[in-house]
């Protein structure tokens, strides 16, 4: 039966999967660098991630940021640190908690950010341009399963 996968035989569709993963990720890495470099010379790749995200909510808590991301409080406050040190993001009280602060984008952030996001899906729409519209939502619904799954996941 094709796709059950045995002891010998791993099921294809996974390691097709794992393979394209590797390369997709290995390529986006390069692509976050290239781009937290576009906002700003000293900006760390992964803190462009960051910027997509506080674009997307507005603001957050850098523990519900941190939990998003996957990675712990101290990385996030390193992180954060470094964009703020930058004039990229400025932290607020939460006014549903004294105690806590919520980040956002500051408006040069916002700028700087939304400059090379824009330009990024310029760039995504000349490599696609061969495919239909509804195949780039497919692939966009299927990746946001797939993060949503990595989110849930223990």
């Amino acid at each position: 039966m094709h796709g059950s996968g045995t002891a010998n035989e791993p099921d294809q569709e996974f390691l097709a999967l794992e393979r394209e993963l590797a390369v997709f990720l290995r390529r986006a890495r390069a692509q976050s660098g290239e781009m937290a470099r576009e906002v700003h010379p000293e900006l760390e790749p992964a803190a462009y991630g960051l910027l997509v995200r506080l674009d997307a909510t507005g603001s957050q808590r850098a523990t519900e940021l941190a939990g998003y991301f996957g990675v712990g409080k101290a990385t996030m406050s390193r992180q954060l640190r470094a964009l703020e040190d930058l004039g990229l993001v400025t932290r607020d009280p939460d006014p549903a908690d004294g105690r806590a602060s919520l980040v956002r984008l500051t408006e040069e952030g916002r700028a700087r950010f939304r400059r090379v996001r824009d330009a990024r899906r310029e760039r995504y729409r000349r490599k696609l341009a061969g495919w239909d519209r509804a195949e780039v939502a497919e692939l966009a619904r299927l990746l946001h399963q797939l993060n949503t799954g990595a989110e849930d996941a223990p």
